[in-house]
């Protein structure tokens, strides 16, 4: 008797077990998403502890863990890439005027955190290049192009910069078949992206650079997508990037259906990144990475 009720235990046990790793499955299988593919990206550096878009708050991301820093690229008045976000530097410096007033060396003797405690070095204003020189092959990098009209040829100086560093760290992840290869499947802390909220400029750069992954970043005023706008944008871009108070967990299963990344943006509180992880959204770009 004693051993006939061990024996219906561990049957129980076992039945236990087995309903645990199924329901372990079915989980998984239900989300497109893995733990290993989800991407932390720091939103102009980490911008809730040091000033945006400096050395200062790209290396605290770098601290953090983050898999990715985000930042905004736009010509200075000799046509070098800066990385600033505003078109005026009236916010973030004691300056004020157009970013395309001032020459690259001008900006860059820009102080663009002045109620920081940064190290004057690594709060000014930086070139893309020197961004690029710091971070390539050490972070992700996800690189906006800002008010591309308003700059013609910034998509040719960047796809210029970035070629230098494309066979070097073996950046290729987005194939011209249609299919997500490398790091698009993977957990990527080495990469780039590049985005922008110009459709256009999106497929340019694409064109240009058909070995890396571009990034639809969707307007609120552009939503929502239509079916034939989504397939025209899944075409080419390898994510759509979506403000996280806009999407539905129908809008993230349209965009995995047609095989392509969804990135929240900007999260900044624990409530939305649980929100968007139970969406099943592939990473987020907040302000507090970490």
């Amino acid at each position: 008797m004693r051993r006939q009720t061990i024996s219906k235990i561990w049957r129980r046990i076992g039945l236990a077990l087995v309903m645990l790793c199924c329901a372990v499955f079915i989980v998984s299988a239900s989300n497109p998403n893995t733990p290993e593919g989800f991407l932390i990206i720091a939103h102009r550096g980490a911008s809730g502890y040091a000033p945006e878009n400096t050395m200062a708050a790209f290396e605290e991301a770098e601290k953090l863990g983050s898999d990715f820093i985000e930042y905004d690229v736009q010509f200075s008045k000799d046509r070098e890439l800066v990385v600033i976000h505003d078109d005026t530097v009236d916010r973030t410096t004691e300056h004020t005027g157009s970013v395309d007033q001032y020459t690259l060396n001008e900006l860059k003797g820009m102080d663009a955190g002045i109620s920081s405690s940064a190290e004057e070095e690594d709060k000014t204003i930086s070139s893309f290049q020197e961004v690029m020189d710091r971070f390539a092959g050490k972070m992700g990098m996800l690189i906006e192009i800002k008010d591309s009209k308003l700059f013609p040829g910034i998509e040719e100086k960047v796809a210029e910069i970035v070629r230098q560093y494309e066979q070097r760290h073996n950046y290729t992840a987005f194939k011209g078949n249609g299919q997500l290869q490398g790091m698009a499947k993977i957990k990527n802390s080495s990469g780039i992206i590049i985005q922008s909220y110009d459709f256009d400029s999106t497929r340019r750069m694409h064109d240009l650079l058909p070995d890396i992954p571009v990034a639809a970043l969707v307007h609120e005023d552009q939503h929502p997508l239509t079916d034939e706008t989504l397939d025209e944008l899944t075409s080419y871009a390898a994510y759509i990037n979506y403000t996280y108070d806009l999407l539905d967990e129908e809008l993230v299963q349209k965009i995995h259906d047609r095989n392509r990344k969804v990135i929240a943006w900007t999260i900044q509180n624990d409530s939305d990144m649980e929100r968007m992880k139970k969406l099943g959204v592939d990473g987020v770009i907040t302000d507090y990475p970490g």
